[in-house]
């Protein structure tokens, strides 16, 4: 169910985007951003980098936080800003979780405009941090 704009105040949480990290869900995440850099799909050449396995690129990365934001925000909602940075790797097997909070509000001209704080966790500590800016219809 989408916020509700008018009741989003500051500290609201959003609610969790749990993700389990496949194989088949990092490559896609690839193929789909036509990112063929072969540590993205081929698990030898991933091994042979260093990696322990294949892992998300940043795009997917990116994707997957735009997803935890309007899962939350609902499907009139425009993701003005986002600003992430990017942590430990996660690899298949790995359990993804998006959490955040909402830091600021501010109504005008007809639309709300929330700033919001996130993190993403995997298995072996924070994949993904970040803050963005999500407009929504007032």
């Amino acid at each position: 169910m989408p916020a509700d704009p008018a009741a989003i105040a500051p500290g609201d949480e959003l609610p969790a985007l749990v993700l389990p990290m496949t194989p088949t869900r990092i490559v896609a995440g690839a193929i789909a951003s036509r990112d063929f850099m072969p540590v993205h799909h081929d698990r030898d050449y991933a091994q042979s980098q260093g990696a322990p396995d294949i892992f998300p690129n940043i795009l997917t990365d990116t994707a997957y936080c735009s997803r935890f934001l309007t899962d939350w925000a609902g499907p009139e909602a425009m993701v003005s800003h986002l600003d992430i940075r990017l942590g430990v790797p996660v690899f298949p097997g790995h359990t993804l979780t998006f959490t955040g909070a909402v830091t600021a509000v501010e109504r005008r001209d007809g639309e709300v405009v929330v700033d919001v704080a996130f993190r993403a966790v995997g298995d072996i500590g924070d994949h993904v941090t970040g803050t963005a800016t999500v407009r929504l219809p007032a």
